[in-house]
């Protein structure tokens, strides 16, 4: 495993290793939450708050550096910050009318929307061919996964249109996103690490979600708050949605952090592993069927997700020859 910044394997391996924990565990707490709280534009919408707190406390504190932003920098960051709204949302959404199994499955169709956008979005970004070869595998181990044994084909649209729409909106973050990131990184008298660039980005996202919480769910969050309470009680609806909002600001900083070192394709290759991970431990929590073709599937979709992210490496330049 290759570094940009010379950071020891033992460093790196701590880092994957949380990001793994924190992922999963935010898994756990995201699907209890939306299932004791049928608000789920506003569960997503809180994670984001409580993200927002604890950056903010942390810069308050001097614990971290508070970033030093221009107006034309926090414009510059706007786009970025809708699309991981939406990403965030997706997920959440789709995770929450569906099973989480079946969102990652999905989601691991991320690349193909990535290799469209990356087509379709100046500056062009052609991959090796190879790479698009491996989406076939990605595009047909979903659609395996869906073929439910005696039933034919058995989609929730609905999960499948929000994780579809996390896809894309994680796509177009990346592809906006990268140029402007690293320009604020690149100027040190800005202090946007890799930890303040999320913490930004995570305090964007999180004001992008009150028109939709508004919007999606204004008129009956209020009833669904009171339904819940009297069910589960607020205390386990609000320790579910601290947790999961803690560990999803957790694990997407380690991310980010790791990102930092290792650089993008490395990322995206273990950001693809860890999706076998939240499978397995989601089918067990949450009794999730697990039939063969979704097996089958998944494992189809995942490995060509994990060859794409490894067909995608740019090669570096060969040097000239001294004549």
């Amino acid at each position: 495993m290759t570094t940009n910044d010379g950071a020891s394997p033992l460093k790196l391996f701590t880092l994957v290793v949380m990001w793994y924990m924190g992922n999963t565990v935010y898994n756990i707490y995201n699907k209890n939450s939306t299932n004791v709280f049928h608000a789920n534009w506003t569960v997503a919408s809180a994670q984001l708050l409580v993200g927002c707190g604890i950056s903010l406390t942390l810069w308050f504190f001097g614990v971290r550096s508070a970033p030093k932003l221009t107006v034309a920098d926090v414009r510059a960051c706007l786009p970025i910050g809708l699309f991981a709204c939406l990403a965030h949302c997706g997920t959440v959404l789709a995770s929450a009318v569906g099973a989480v199994s079946f969102a990652q499955i999905v989601k691991a169709c991320e690349p193909v929307f990535a290799a469209v956008i990356g087509l379709l979005i100046p500056p062009v970004d052609i991959k090796p061919g190879l790479a698009y070869l491996m989406l076939v595998p990605i595009v047909g181990g979903v659609g395996i996964a869906c073929i439910k044994e005696g039933k034919g084909v058995e989609i929730n649209v609905m999960a499948f249109a929000f994780a579809s729409l996390a896809n894309a909106s994680a796509a177009l973050k990346g592809k906006l996103g990268s140029s402007v990131t690293k320009a604020l990184k690149a100027d040190k008298s800005k202090n946007m690490d890799a930890a303040n660039v999320y913490g930004v980005m995570n305090i964007i996202s999180f004001i992008f979600t009150i028109p939709f919480v508004i919007h999606q769910e204004g008129a009956v969050v209020a009833q669904r708050w009171e339904e819940a309470v009297s069910e589960h009680g607020a205390a386990l609806i609000l320790q579910n949605i601290m947790i999961s909002g803690v560990f999803f600001y957790f694990y997407n900083e380690v991310a980010f952090a790791f990102t930092a070192h290792v650089g993008s394709v490395t990322s995206s290759v273990l950001n693809t592993a860890k999706r076998v991970i939240i499978i397995v431990v989601s089918s067990i929590m949450f009794n999730e069927a697990m039939e063969r073709n979704t097996v089958i599937g998944s494992t189809i979709a995942i490995s060509g997700t994990f060859a794409y992210s490894l067909a995608s490496a740019k090669k570096p330049a060969t040097k000239a020859k001294s004549s």
